[in-house]
């Protein structure tokens, strides 16, 4: 993508970042160098690791890596170190990529993180070498990377961890020819238009990222923050004349708000696209009124590689006109991949997993896709592959229903996913630590509605008898051990969680009766 940009538009620019910017061809200079200097130091097949907030090198990883013949890992910033450490034994890099402070911070857990006594990753710093071995100016080689003997579309390029039901993160195996099929499926529901500059507010370590691939892709400039700010994005809009962006609807008020939203002239934007949660009704009409531009949703997930179903601007704009209905739509499948909304069969109702039932249209069912763009599996875990799909289909875990227009929505979420400011949370993840506290007997965490977040954690918890226990004891003990943004918000003491006959916890009833209880 990146060399097609350059021959065909060679000194436009290419990715502005703070005070500095790459034409089309410096960048691809920058990748050829990069994926040489991998190639000294890795081979085809093996991962490198990142983890970083959003800098040039690492949107130039992006594409020098899997030139390499190498699978770009992420590692998201915000998580903990013990928490990389775990991602890191799985993954087994052989290269370990990052801003110096994360680089420190790992190697001060040590343990498997770094290898447990085998051949431990080479470090390499964005920036001055610090504590790793090598700087990124050493790694900068002055020759082209040698081709890949037997690439094929096939490969892996990027490997991304999702949180998991069962609490333990799953490496979404990304390859060359899902990532194609992602963009293109994004370029045809959103055409990316002459003139266009496109800013992306989003950390790179989220499969949100393939937005700047197709932005790329049609040579077109990419405005990259080093983290959302909503001060910042005000005075980034008007002075790069920036016409489109991608928003969580989290980060869309967090700008509404902000002091210098009404006096910054935001004319230029012609579209805000946005994902992650659904765009409330009162937030998308201070959109359209305060900036005046066309909205657009997206719907996927890291499997996805990226967005599959799409909701463009004129349902908005039928939605403000009184059509509210279609602001819980998901939108319409791209032409790429077939959706089904069938019959779910949990685990023993049916000696048949590959029998799929479709279900009438206005009938709940689980989603499930079939296309070029969805993830090949798991990394090393052949289980959750098996678990993931139907035959060739592969089962999202949401709950959604179709009308007769052909929108799908999605109505539940079967996995206990919470997503909170645009992050994926697994509730088995926040259970399995709220657990180890010796006053907790039972403890459920779920997704409750948040204005600003979008969704927030929340922990119903049963106390052993005779115990006494403090909420601000379970937040302190999630936050010693979880990333930030994981931790409870709200924490409830309840009797007795509701359970079905075989002592599952119903959370769909206990949601219901959190957010009473709340109001």
């Amino acid at each position: 993508m990146i060399e097609f940009a350059a021959r065909k538009r060679p000194d436009a620019p290419a990715l502005i970042f703070e005070d500095r910017c790459w034409s089309f061809a410096e960048l691809c200079s920058e990748v050829d160098r990069a994926a040489a200097g991998l190639q000294r130091i890795a081979a085809p097949g093996d991962r490198v690791a990142i983890v970083a907030e959003n800098c040039p090198e690492f949107a130039i990883c992006y594409y020098a890596v899997p030139k390499a013949g190498m699978a770009l890992t992420f590692l998201n910033a915000r998580l903990r170190p013990e928490e990389h450490a775990v991602m890191l034994a799985d993954a087994q890099p052989r290269v370990l990529m990052g801003q110096d402070r994360y680089l420190a911070r790992i190697r001060a857990v040590g343990g498997s993180a770094l290898g447990d006594g085998e051949a431990p990753p080479t470090t390499v710093a964005l920036g001055a070498a610090g504590s790793a071995e090598l700087a990124w100016g050493q790694l900068l080689a002055e020759h082209l990377p040698e081709p890949v003997t037997g690439a094929s579309e096939n490969d892996l390029a990027w490997l991304l961890y999702t949180s998991g039901t069962t609490g333990r993160a799953k490496g979404a195996l990304l390859t060359h020819r899902s990532l194609t099929a992602a963009v293109t499926a994004t370029a045809i529901a959103r055409p990316v238009v002459p003139g266009d500059v496109y800013l992306f507010p989003f950390p790179l370590y989220h499969v949100a990222g393939y937005n700047m691939l197709n932005h790329h892709l049609h040579g077109r400039p990419v405005v990259l923050m080093p983290r959302f700010e909503a001060g910042r994005f005000l005075e980034l809009v008007p002075a790069h004349r920036v016409t489109s962006v991608s928003l969580a609807p989290t980060m869309l008020a967090m700008v509404l708000d902000h002091p210098d939203s009404g006096s910054t002239d935001l004319g230029s934007l012609r579209l805000v696209a946005y994902g992650a949660s659904a765009m409330p009704g009162d937030l998308l009409r201070r959109g359209l009124t305060e900036i005046g531009c066309d909205f657009a949703q997206g719907y996927g997930m890291t499997e996805l590689s990226g967005n599959a179903v799409f909701l463009d601007p004129d349902a908005h704009r039928r939605a403000v006109s009184g059509e509210e209905h279609l602001l819980g739509a998901a939108g319409r499948p791209s032409p790429l991949v077939a959706v089904r909304v069938v019959e779910v069969f949990e685990d023993g109702d049916t000696p048949d997993p590959d029998h799929l039932i479709d279900v009438p249209v206005g009938t709940t069912g689980e989603i499930v896709m079939r296309g070029d763009q969805v993830t090949r599996g798991y990394w090393r875990d052949p289980q959750a592959t098996a678990e993931a799909f139907a035959g060739e289909w592969f089962r999202t875990g949401d709950i959604g229903r179709w009308d007769d227009e052909g929108f799908l929505y999605v109505v539940d979420r079967k996995k206990d996913i919470i997503v909170t400011g645009g992050e994926n949370v697994s509730s088995r993840e926040v259970e399995n630590v709220l657990h180890d506290h010796p006053a907790v007997r039972e403890v459920a965490v779920i997704g409750i509605p948040d204005e600003h977040w979008g969704e927030a954690v929340c922990a119903v918890v049963v106390t052993r008898e005779g115990s006494q226990l403090e909420a601000e004891e379970l937040v302190e003990l999630s936050r010693a051990r979880l990333a930030g943004y994981k931790k409870p918000r709200h924490v409830l003491f309840v009797e007795e969680l509701p359970k079905n006959a075989s002592g599952k916890v119903l959370k769909r009833e206990l949601r219901a009766g959190v957010l009473e209880l709340l109001a």
